[in-house]
């Protein structure tokens, strides 16, 4: 079922997966609508995250981050691999995060990274992953997560897609699953497929995590929210506030206005 490996993954399995029939992309060849993601949409995102604080373990954290690599994204690939190279490459200078990379694209291909604790390593591993047609694979994304979780306490998964094509009811039971074990899942949509967001914003209400969409217009935007979530699951409040003084540090500034008004100038 699985027609290419990368270097550096292990498949997914598909367990008790079962066949859904498809749901339609967009004709345009997956490119994103032009609208620009909403104010409304970013500062709910914000909203939502004054409430999730990272568990205090004194381990590393760990966070899995998932992608859509199937042919609809292609046109703004690039670009997305450039943001979540510079998301991991803030969280740098604060250490105390471990990554998982996941991919699914073709017929059936789902992979997972070793957990990485090197920005660079993942910027490479990234770099090395390409666009191919086939259907979503959520499932498999939230499954995958959830058994990383059994093993050892995964902090949050992020998962940045366009599109939906699975019973929407089975995506959801996964991410129920998820909430009982305390894994919140941080949803980044690209473009505006309705039936996507209907879902996206569906597994974040269940698992208390947050959705946030985007395009090419807020692509500044969307890394500064995506370094911030990465840093605050890092090294919490006090890595944050080192972050709001840089220039990149703008998603520190609203977290932090969020999680407590007068605290990005204090």
């Amino acid at each position: 079922m699985i027609t290419r490996k990368s270097a550096g993954t292990t498949p997914v399995s598909a367990k008790g997966a079962a066949r859904q029939p498809p749901a339609t992309r967009p004709s345009s060849a997956g490119v994103p609508a032009r609208e620009t993601s909403s104010d409304a949409d970013v500062a709910a995102f914000i909203a939502k995250m004054k409430s999730i604080t990272p568990a205090a373990t004194g381990d590393h954290g760990r966070l899995v981050f998932a992608m859509d690599a199937t042919m609809s994204r292609a046109p703004t690939w690039d670009m997305a691999l450039k943001l979540q190279s510079e998301m991991f490459a803030a969280v740098k200078a604060v250490g105390g995060l471990d990554v998982q990379l996941i991919y699914f694209r073709g017929i059936g291909e789902c992979r997972a990274s070793k957990w990485v604790s090197d920005p660079d390593a993942l910027a490479r591993l990234m770099r090395g992953v390409g666009c191919q047609g086939g259907l979503t694979q959520i499932g498999k994304v939230l499954t995958h997560t959830l058994g990383e979780s059994r093993r050892r306490k995964v902090n949050a998964l992020v998962y940045v897609g366009d599109s939906m094509e699975e019973d929407v009811d089975r995506v959801c039971a996964h991410a129920g699953e998820l909430a009982l074990l305390g894994v919140p899942v941080f949803v980044f949509q690209e473009g505006s497929d309705e039936t996507a967001g209907r879902t996206f914003r569906e597994v974040a209400r269940l698992t208390k995590g947050a959705f946030c969409r985007f395009d090419p217009g807020s692509a500044r935007q969307l890394r500064d929210l995506l370094t911030a979530v990465a840093v605050y699951a890092a090294g919490g409040r006090k890595a944050l506030l080192a972050l709001s003084g840089k220039r990149e540090g703008a998603g520190a500034r609203l977290l932090l206005e969020q999680l407590n008004p007068g605290a990005a100038s204090t």
